[in-house]
C-alpha cells in the first residue's frame, strides 16, 4: 500500500527553541551561513538537516522525494 507523504517545514517557533539550546559557536555558524545564502535561519537549518539525512537533498522536500524514489526501486 502506497504511503502518502506530506511536505512539512520547520516553524519559526521550532527553530527558535532549537537555536536557544545550541552552543554559541553553532548558532554563529548557522547565522553566518544564513547570511551567506541570503535565506532564513529556518531554511538554513532545514538544508543542514536534510543534507545530513540525504547527501543529495537540498531541503526536507528533496529528502522525501529521494526516499520515495528509493522505495519505488524496491
Amino acid at each position: 500500500m502506497a504511503q502518502t507523504l506530506t511536505t512539512q517545514h520547520l516553524s519559526s517557533e521550532a527553530i527558535n527553541q532549537l537555536v536557544d539550546h545550541l552552543p554559541d559557536y553553532i548558532k554563529a555558524a548557522l547565522l553566518k551561513k544564513s547570511a551567506e545564502l541570503e535565506c532564513s535561519l529556518e531554511a538554513t537549518i532545514e538544508m543542514a538537516i536534510s543534507s545530513f539525512l540525504d547527501e543529495e537533498a537540498f531541503s526536507f522536500e528533496d529528502c522525501l522525494l529521494s526516499q520515495r524514489l528509493k522505495n519505488e526501486d524496491e
